[in-house]
């Protein structure tokens, strides 16, 4: 087998030097993406990679790419992205594949793949297949118990879980904010954790729903004073409750099906799904019904009349809570 670059030297394939990079999770795919590129560009120059977005270049450039010797380097590296979108590439990737340059290495990323199609079995056995899936409220909290150690911290279970209910799902967002309390401190606490980060409006949307069907008045109207304090504004607050009542309306249609045959099919993160399934099942239909249609009501009325938007919201939040 041919030698590789520095980078992927301790690898094995069956097709040449073919990596696959898959999956929706793009902040930790991007972290293995960059090492990749960083450490071939290192040893090889900038004149040695090539990128192409699969979904826009022809297949011919693709092909060109692939099966041409590099320019002034004894290697080359093609990062190509979203081939699978392409469909001449999906039909012709296995003659492709077979034609590659022995000097060229491939990393392919593909953030969505069909598990039924040939391609997919084919990349997963016959290359070196790396698998980057979303990561849900455990698995972001394992994550910033690891990365906070990496970087010289430490963050418990629970102030991880703070953070991640506090700031969202977003990794990069969580990651950035982690760089900022370990500057800050190198132990995180609940404490640190309120006073540099700010809450995310729709976690905190979230919470406000929880909280006035929870009945908890004063809990739901202080929410909705911290929203309008964060400039959040009516209109605002009224398209992501729509959001979580169309969550809710998901959940209490889907019968007995599973969380993460739910959140697949109704393209939701699982950790959403989980998170509002308590809401739902205390909902009934018929509840959930007149509560979307009074929201839709507040939504016209804000727009044509001269109906306060902030008195509307919060009477509907009582009305929620009562």
């Amino acid at each position: 087998m041919r030698k590789t670059s520095a980078a992927l030297s301790n690898y094995c394939y069956n097709v040449h030097m073919v990596i696959t990079l898959a999956g929706e999770n793009s902040f930790g795919l991007g972290l293995v993406l960059n090492k990749f590129v960083s450490d071939f560009v290192k040893d090889h120059g900038d004149l040695a990679l090539e990128r192409i977005d699969g979904e826009e270049a022809e297949f011919a450039r693709i092909r060109e790419s692939l099966t041409s010797l590099p320019f002034l380097a004894s290697k080359k590296l093609v990062v190509l992205r979203g081939p699978s979108k392409q469909k001449e590439f999906i039909e012709k990737f296995e003659q492709l594949f077979a034609e590659i340059a022995e000097a060229t290495e491939v990393i392919i990323v593909e953030t969505k793949l069909d598990k039924r199609l040939t391609y997919y079995k084919y990349l997963k056995s016959k290359t070196d297949f790396r698998d980057f899936p979303g990561l849900d409220q455990s698995g972001l909290v394992n994550w910033l118990n690891s990365a906070a150690q990496d970087r010289g911290g430490l963050i418990s279970s629970a102030d991880a879980r703070y953070l991640v209910e506090r700031v969202g799902l977003n990794q990069q967002l969580i990651s950035n904010e982690l760089d900022k309390l370990l500057l800050y401190d190198t132990k995180v606490t609940h404490q640190t954790i309120d006073l540099l980060t700010e809450p995310t409006p729709q976690s905190t949307i979230f919470q406000l729903l929880e909280a006035a069907f929870a009945g908890n008045t004063k809990y739901a109207m202080r929410l909705y004073k911290e929203q309008r304090a964060l400039k959040v504004e009516p209109q605002q607050i009224i398209a992501m409750l729509a959001w979580q009542l169309h969550v809710l309306a998901v959940i209490k249609t889907a019968g007995d099906r599973g969380v993460d045959e739910i959140a697949k099919e109704a393209k939701l993160n699982p950790f959403v799904v989980r998170k509002s399934q308590g809401i739902a099942r205390n909902l009934s239909q018929h509840e959930l019904r007149q509560q979307v249609s009074d929201l839709l009501t507040i939504d016209t009325k804000t727009k044509r009349t001269n109906m306060d938007p902030d008195e509307a919201l919060q009477n509907y939040l009582l009305q929620l809570a009562s």
